[in-house]
């Protein structure tokens, strides 16, 4: 399948953004992952320009680890786009994998379904293009709005 670019290249660094494994801490394989369409925390869509906060944002234990996880969300999202526009499925999935397991980590359960259904379409024998660009816009709009909720 070869992937077109249909999100717009916003003057992104063309390149690859390092990411970081995250350690496990409060990490826990809670979630359910079905194929059901998934509804944001806040219960919008995920194009709404409201900020999204973490579930822990209450817990000063976890300020710090959120506000890292948050900054390092936007070379994530660079690097998400610049996979998306160049047409490099291996590392959009490989992408989506680890912001699954990150976002959940630090209490985004939206990010990290979103990034759940993305990586099951990319691993599909015959994913649709339609389907995997709705698919990352979906979780690149959840993600803008995790970096607006820094404030």
């Amino acid at each position: 399948m070869a992937l077109s670019t249909e999100l717009s290249n916003s003057g992104k660094s063309s390149e690859v953004a390092d990411t970081h494994l995250i350690p496990a801490g409060r990490c826990a394989d809670e979630y359910d992952m079905s194929s059901k369409p998934h509804e944001n925390q806040d219960g919008g869509s995920s194009g709404s320009l409201q900020p999204l906060y973490s579930e822990y944002d209450d817990d000063a234990d976890m300020a710090e680890l959120i506000e890292f996880f948050v900054e390092e969300l936007k070379g994530r999202l660079a690097s998400i786009e610049l996979a998306w526009q160049t047409g490099d499925e291996t590392h959009l999935q490989l992408m989506a994998h680890q912001l699954k397991g990150a976002a959940a980590c630090y209490g985004y359960p939206s990010i990290t379904e979103s990034a759940a259904v993305l990586e099951r379409e990319l691993l599909a024998d015959e994913a649709e293009l339609s389907a995997l660009s709705e698919k990352v816009e979906d979780l690149v709009g959840l993600c803008r709005r995790a970096v607006a909720s820094e404030g």
